[in-house]
């Protein structure tokens, strides 16, 4: 098997990472340089950290992709890897017990991934793995070929609405916050995630931070915004850690900070840590816990749109609304809008946990049935019991 054609993709999430993905990862590194192949953790060479791939209860999944031939392994434990090493990469023939079993594949079957097209495709920490994927062409595209009307009235097209949980349509509060008299504007990234159970939001960050770091840099542009913020939980200091280099690296690159691509518009990011209260993630008590008052909702309106941070015109995201945006911009209005219903459009991520038989991070189109999510995707219920509700 020639070295070049070698890539291997190490589940490095937060679930991976508990499963024992960074030991699994100095496995192969060590067995590889004893086997004289080239790889390392650096991004010129063939072994990479990812993000969440989706199926958590089989973690630590790894890939291995030689030429356009792909094999996913399963439940890898660092003492697996010298035989995977010896006998798939060295000698050219997959470990076929410890590869992914029809289960795997038919929790991916009713899946239609967008937000999570990239996650565990892309290195997290490295922003050339994520260019090389078209990350940051939608910006490219927006600053060079589109006015902020045009970007807002494809949103519009796109059907596209807020991922928080009330569906606001998203072309329509970006419209709002434009028009919105005044010329200090800001957004917002809530990435306060404090339903119990739930790590989608942090899933993506840790997975794939460019692709909402991106859809706020669009957001900004389109409503005249030149300040942003991510609101993201101090317990989640993963995706804190990846945001942060994520940051630098799109602020080395230019992507984000003043001219950004050598153009007259200039946005900036701060991270804010929430202190954990479940109440910031309302985005008034959002908003006042950044102002460095108590996290307490108000009364709207006026919405944030209008009177938002320090009483400016201020668009409040979440990171599955603002990873939507880049994919929206890249492929098209008509592309996003045929996943879904009429009213609803695109998909929706979850986080699948609990009595079922496969737990993991899930991207169904709107409108799926919960007993296909539950049976199809999720395996049915543990133990073969039966679902009450």
């Amino acid at each position: 098997m020639e070295r070049e054609n070698i890539t291997i993709k190490v589940c490095m999430g937060t679930g991976g990472l508990a499963a024992g993905g960074e030991a699994v990862m100095t496995a192969f590194e060590e067995n590889l340089k004893s086997a004289q192949l080239d790889a390392s953790v650096s991004r010129h060479c063939s072994m990479h950290k990812v993000g969440c791939r989706g199926f958590c209860a089989r973690d630590v999944l790894v890939d291995i992709i030689a030429g356009t031939d792909k094999t996913t392994y399963e439940y890898i434990k660092p003492d697996m890897v010298p035989r995977i090493v010896e006998e798939h990469l060295v000698g050219g023939t997959p470990v076929k017990e410890w590869a992914v079993k029809d289960a795997y594949h038919t929790f991916h079957e009713k899946q239609v991934k967008v937000v999570l097209a990239d996650c565990g495709e892309v290195d997290p920490e490295d922003i050339d793995s994520y260019i090389a994927r078209d990350g940051y062409t939608a910006v490219r595209k927006v600053l060079t070929s589109m006015d902020p009307e045009q970007v807002i009235n494809t949103l519009e097209a796109s059907g596209l609405r807020g991922r928080g949980g009330a569906g606001f349509p998203t072309g329509l509060k970006w419209d709002f916050a434009r028009k919105a008299p005044g010329t200090e504007k800001y957004i917002i990234c809530n990435a306060d995630e404090g339903d119990p159970g739930a790590f989608m939001d942090r899933s993506v960050i840790e997975g794939n931070p460019h692709s909402v770091i991106e859809g706020m840099i669009i957001a900004a542009y389109s409503i005249g915004a030149s300040k942003g913020y991510v609101y993201i939980r101090a317990e989640y200091p993963l995706a804190v850690e990846r945001l942060r280099k994520a940051l630098s690296d799109a602020r080395g690159r230019g992507f984000i900070g003043e001219g950004i691509l050598k153009t007259d518009f200039s946005f900036d990011i701060k991270i804010k840590l929430g202190a954990g209260a479940f109440v910031c993630g309302e985005e008034t008590a959002l908003i006042a816990s950044i102002e460095g008052q108590r996290g307490m909702p108000r009364a709207k309106p006026p919405f944030p749109a209008r009177k938002g941070l320090w009483g400016k015109p201020t668009v409040i995201n979440n990171v599955e609304t603002l990873a939507n945006i880049s994919c929206i911009i890249r492929n098209g209005a008509l592309w996003f809008a045929r996943f879904g219903t009429d009213k609803s459009k695109g998909t929706k991520v979850f986080a699948l946990t609990g009595k079922v038989n496969n737990t993991g991070l899930i991207e169904v189109p709107m409108g799926i049935s919960l007993k296909e999510i539950i049976y199809d995707i999720g395996g049915g219920i543990e133990n073969g019991r039966v679902l009450k509700a």
